[in-house]
This record gives C-alpha cells, sequence and structure tokens, in this order.
C-alpha cells in the first residue's frame, strides 16, 4: 500500500492552512486496507473481525478486489474457494465457532457468481452469524449496457442481480461513488459487531468503482475496536422475570443458540445447578449444557427428546433464553399443552423476547441469566424436589433408549445411522466438533447425541441447508485448528456440494468427512410417507416400466468421487470395519472420508420416532387411500394447536 502524504488546495494555501493527511488507493485497495485494521472486543479481549477473505475471480472483481489482494500482501489471507454458496457456508462456519467475534469476507464476479451467494446469504441471516458479502455489480458510470453478466431492468437502471441479496442481507449498499465507501464500510462494520441485528451485510462495488482512485483519509485505515455489547435487563422486567419464576411449579428453560452467541454456557450451568430447573435445548442450543449435567433433559420439539417434550407439556412456565421458538420447538404450536402455560423469554432482541406473548427480558443472555439468579438466589429459590426427581428419573430412561439404539454388538452387520452415531460417540473426547445440517440426521443427532461441550455441536438448522457442512466444515477448522473436526453428511447432501473437499486438500485441512449412503432423501421420504405422497421422487434408484424409481439403487460410487477430489478415503462394510475405519480418520493429518452404507430395515433396532408433532399440510382432498388416511392423522393433531395469548 501506499504510505500517507499529505495534500492541499489553493484555497487552504491561501489561508496558510493543509488538509488532513491522505492515501491515494483505489476503492478495493482502501477496502481491503481498512477491513485490516477491523477489530472486536468483549469481556477484554480483543480479536480480528475479518480475518480473511475467500474469493473467486471473474471480470467484476479481478481486477478490483483481486488486485488489491495481491497489493496488501499478508495484511489480508486470502483463501480460494470453488463455489460461491460454499465460500459463504465456510464463512458462517468459521463465524459460529469463533463466537461471532471473528468473521470472514466473500468475494465474487458479478452476475451467476453474485446471485450464488443468496443462499448461503440467507443461511448466515437467518442463524444471526455475520459475513460481509463484497459481490462486483456492473459498471456505476455505464459505458456500455448491456456488459457481460448483466441483467437488464427495463423499468429500472439502477437495479442489478445483487438487489437479490437486500432481503437477505441486514444491511446492503451500492458502492457507486468511491468516498461512498466511508459511511458505508463503517455501517457494515457496525452491523456485523451488533449481537441483535447480525447477519450477512453485502457491499455491492461496481466494477469500475472499484478500480477507481480516490484520496482517503487516513485515519480511514486506523486500527479501530467494535465493542460487542451485553445490555444488561430493565429492572422492571427483570422483577417480573423473578416473580415469574417464584410463582411457577414446573418451569422448564429452553436453550437456544442465544446461549452460544453470548458465551453464557457456564452462566446457564450455575443458574440451572443453583434453581434445578430443568434445561431443554433447540437444535442450535444443544451443548449449552453438558449431556451429564443432570438438569440437562436434551432436545426439545419435534426432533427432541421423551422427557423434554413431557416437561414441556405439563410446564406452567417456560424460560427461552436466545431462542427464537421455530415450529421445530413448539412442535407447530402443539406442545406447549397446559392452559396455564405462560413464556419468559431472555432474548437480546425484543422482537424474539416477546414471541408467545411472553414477559419479555431484552438483555444479553450471559448478563440476564446473572441477573435473574442472582435475584432468585437472594430468595432461596428452587423448584420443589419432586419435580427434580421426576425429571431425572425421566431422564435415565431415556438415556437407556439411546444405549438401545447405539447397541452394535453384531461386528459383521451392516450398521444402521444410529450405530454410526454410537460409534463415533464411544470415540470422540470432548474436542470433536460435529457439524450436520439437513436430512434424517438432525433428527437422531438432536435426540441421542451426548453433547461434551459447548461448540462440539455445530448444527445449522435454522436454513437447514443441504450442502452447508462440508465447506461449513473447513470455516470450523480454521476457527479450532488442532481439534478434530467431522462433517456428517447423507448421500443427498454430498450431492448438493462436495466442491470445498478441493479447498480442504490445498489448505491442509485434516476434516473427517463420514458419507452415509442411504441412496436417497431418507428424511424427507419418511416425511412424504406420512403425508400421503407415498415417498415420490425421494429415492436414488434407476426408473421402471411404470415410471416410478423403484428399480436398483444407482450405481453411484461416493466414494471414488471423493478419492478423485483428493481425500484419503476409508470404506466400511461393517460395524467392525466402521469401527476401525473412525479411529483412523480421527488420527489423520489430512483430509480424511469414511464411506459406509447404512442399514434402514425395520428389524434392526433404530433411534426413538418423534416425540412430538410436526405441521406439513395434507392434501385435503384426494383418492388415494395413504393421502385419505394422512389427511384423518393430520386432522386429528391440529385439532391440539393453540395460540399463546
Amino acid at each position: 500500500m501506499t504510505t500517507p502524504r499529505r495534500t492541499s488546495d489553493k484555497a487552504a494555501h491561501t489561508r496558510g492552512l493543509t488538509t488532513a493527511p491522505t492515501r491515494r488507493l483505489t476503492t478495493a485497495q482502501a477496502l481491503i486496507a481498512f477491513l485490516a485494521q477491523q477489530f472486536t472486543e468483549r469481556d477484554g479481549r480483543r480479536h480480528r473481525l475479518i480475518d480473511a477473505t475467500w474469493g473467486i475471480f471473474g471480470h467484476g472483481n479481478v481486477a478490483g478486489i483481486g488486485q488489491a489482494l495481491v497489493e496488501c500482501g499478508h495484511a489480508m489471507p486470502y483463501l480460494q474457494g470453488r463455489s460461491e454458496q460454499a465460500m459463504v457456508h465456510a464463512a458462517v462456519g468459521y463465524a459460529r465457532q469463533s463466537g461471532r467475534l471473528s468473521a470472514h469476507a466473500v468475494t465474487t464476479s458479478i452476475g451467476p457468481g453474485a446471485t450464488n451467494l443468496v443462499t448461503g446469504a440467507a443461511l448466515a441471516t437467518v442463524n444471526h452469524l455475520p459475513v460481509l458479502l463484497l459481490p462486483g455489480d456492473t459498471f456505476a458510470s455505464r459505458p456500455a449496457d448491456p456488459v457481460l453478466q448483466q441483467l437488464e431492468v427495463p423499468h429500472s437502471g439502477d437495479v442489478s442481480v445483487n438487489d437479490c441479496l437486500r432481503p437477505v442481507s441486514r444491511y446492503f449498499d451500492r458502492i457507486t461513488r468511491p468516498e461512498a465507501l466511508i459511511p458505508a464500510a463503517l455501517q457494515a462494520m457496525r452491523t456485523l459487531t451488533d449481537p441483535a441485528a447480525t447477519g450477512a451485510v453485502t457491499l455491492a462495488l461496481p466494477q469500475d468503482v472499484q478500480a477507481e482512485a480516490y484520496d482517503w483519509p487516513a485515519e480511514f485505515f486506523a486500527p479501530r475496536v467494535w465493542h460487542v455489547r451485553r445490555p444488561a435487563p430493565d429492572p422492571f422486567e427483570l422483577e417480573q422475570a423473578v416473580r415469574a419464576v417464584r410463582a411457577a411449579r414446573r418451569p422448564l428453560i429452553v436453550a437456544g443458540g442465544g446461549v452460544h452467541h453470548s458465551a453464557a454456557e457456564e452462566t446457564l450451568a450455575a443458574f440451572a445447578a443453583s434453581t434445578r430447573i430443568p434445561v431443554a435445548s433447540t437444535q442450535a442450543g444443544k451443548g449449552s449444557l453438558r449431556h451429564d449435567h443432570p438438569a440437562d433433559v436434551g432436545g426439545i420439539g419435534h426432533t427432541g427428546t421423551a422427557t423434554a417434550d413431557a416437561l414441556a407439556r405439563e410446564a406452567d412456565l417456560v424460560i427461552g433464553v436466545g431462542t427464537r421458538y421455530t415450529d421445530f420447538t413448539t412442535a407447530s404450536g402443539t406442545l406447549f399443552a397446559d392452559p396455564a402455560v405462560r413464556f419468559l423469554n431472555l432474548n437480546i432482541t425484543g422482537f424474539d423476547a416477546h414471541k408467545l406473548s411472553a414477559l419479555p427480558l431484552v438483555a444479553d443472555a450471559r448478563t440476564s441469566l446473572e441477573a435473574l439468579g442472582e435475584a432468585l438466589g437472594a430468595r432461596g429459590y428452587h423448584v420443589d424436589p419432586a419435580y427434580e426427581t421426576g425429571y431425572t428419573d425421566a431422564k435415565e430412561r431415556w438415556e437407556r433408549r439411546v444405549d438401545a439404539a447405539y447397541a452394535a454388538d453384531d461386528e459383521d452387520a451392516r450398521p444402521t445411522q444410529a450405530q454410526v452415531l454410537g460409534l463415533l460417540d464411544e470415540l470422540v473426547t470432548e474436542d470433536d466438533i460435529l457439524v450436520n445440517a439437513a436430512g434424517s440426521l438432525p433428527g437422531d443427532l438432536h435426540k441421542l447425541w451426548r453433547t461434551r461441550s459447548p461448540r462440539q455441536y455445530h448444527l445449522e438448522y435454522g436454513y437447514s441447508c443441504m450442502g452447508y457442512e462440508i465447506p461449513a466444515a473447513l470455516g470450523v477448522q480454521l476457527a479450532a485448528p488442532g481439534r478434530p473436526v467431522w462433517a456428517l453428511v447423507g448421500d443427498g447432501t454430498y450431492l448438493m456440494n462436495p466442491t470445498e473437499i478441493v479447498t480442504a486438500v490445498q489448505e491442509g485441512l485434516p476434516i473427517k468427512l463420514v458419507i452415509l449412503q442411504n441412496h436417497g432423501y431418507a428424511s424427507i421420504g419418511g416425511l412424504s410417507e406420512s403425508v400421503g405422497a407415498e415417498r415420490f421422487g425421494t429415492a436414488y434408484r434407476h426408473r421402471t416400466g411404470g415410471g416410478g424409481f423403484t428399480g436398483a439403487p444407482l450405481p453411484v460410487d461416493l466414494a471414488a468421487n471423493a478419492a478423485s477430489l483428493g481425500m484419503h478415503v476409508l470404506r466400511a462394510g461393517s460395524v467392525g470395519e466402521l469401527r476401525r475405519a473412525l479411529a483412523e480418520a480421527r488420527s489423520a493429518d489430512r483430509p480424511t472420508c469414511v464411506y459406509v452404507e447404512t442399514e434402514t430395515a425395520d428389524t434392526v433396532s433404530g433411534p426413538p420416532p418423534a416425540q412430538a408433532w410436526w405441521d406439513v399440510p395434507v392434501a385435503e382432498t384426494a383418492t388415494r387411500p395413504s393421502a385419505v388416511e394422512a389427511r384423518k392423522e393430520y386432522d386429528r393433531q391440529i385439532a391440539a394447536r393453540r395460540r399463546h395469548l
């Protein structure tokens, strides 16, 4: 980069004054130099905000951001991706593992490179995880319309495909003049570091503006620290919360992702130990307590445990901590069944704190738990011992069901999916991290997995995006070097997005990929059957004469595919082989894949079924018996749905 210099204008010289120091840089060079000097601070610890930039280059960014990355040298590390969507997933994985205190930027060319960001951006924003998107854009000066990959909008000259990113971004701006970068960059950093508003942030960069030079104020590039605040609860709301808890006979805590984002795990553990209130967890909140904490009762909702869901049905006060209350958590409005049930929501966003007509406690999760715990402790509060004994006994019964699902005594048998998890359960320590997002695995993991540490369970279920797991594992591994990182995928998910295996090989990231081959969409197949759609279009099989996909499994060799992309591959055909392959993969210092075909026969013990309902509307009129029967069951279930007012 160029060094600071002083410039002056004629009027300033006439007055005997000079202007402030400036640096003459292109807009792209200025942006990269600015990003390299941004930091976060929370609880006295400083972190670099934008730790690296992922990029795939085309004509829309190669001469701008691409050249700027070359120009800056080691000041901004560069990571080479293979798919624009996957780069965002990797950045999201990094941000989550970093506690939202560090993030990555992602740069693309215009056109398809930019629109490929949309899915990843939506995932980041849904999950409140920071990522900075820097898509190239068409010319601001419009020397020729249309340019390559430009979508013309006849009724609006200032719209480009980048506008697709507006509804999925927490902040969006198009930098049509170099000097407009200054306020836009500052707003972007503010949004990325706001614990209540963070998500995807998009700065669309016209390719001519990227390369345009400008005299930038030198102070724009000075180190800047963004404090990540921990807002305290309002005294009135806190007193209301204390009264609500003290009045409850059967309270239940629902721990969401906000517990992790706030690093409130130890505070929650102390709160639960003091009050003896049981703690259930959403997919994002699992791991808030260790599985063996006395108050931990496992996952809640459609994919939850019998213990947690039974407590939810009888709870008279539900204390949500950092949760959005998705339909999986509430069983589509059917789970919290007590006629007098009320809600108390500890959340940093007022939007989520007021859900289900709750008493709101709008504050940081850790700060609010500390304040609530102190107030309750001062008054000697804890739940009735009989209530504690009841959920403790129920938890022990559920653990026996987990043991039964995990049991794999026949070393020569083909394993079930639950047995794959059981073999992993035997192998891992608190250092291991599991990454998953979609398919049938999230349900099994939520019900069965015994989480040993706060960052072990990395389940993206806000957007449930197939193809997230492999690139996210790269981001997690970058944020947690030296820890074993497992990406668990089915064959359907693997085929969605295997490209970043190449990046893992290139960067020497020793992720462990487990491919469970079950020849189709197992989760949607089961759902399809339950709603009368007869598993239509969910199997990976040859088409038969009748027009359906009921023939032999397709001769697709995913293990060979992973090997062709550079992974070391271990094939496992039995429980014994899988046990050995997982152990070898865990100790490997290079990207390693374990490939296993899983058993799906009904005669083999599997995980317990869903313990709560999920609303997927069923055809109201149909001639096929399966759909008619499914509609009867649907009508029976929706009768229990309620609005909490």
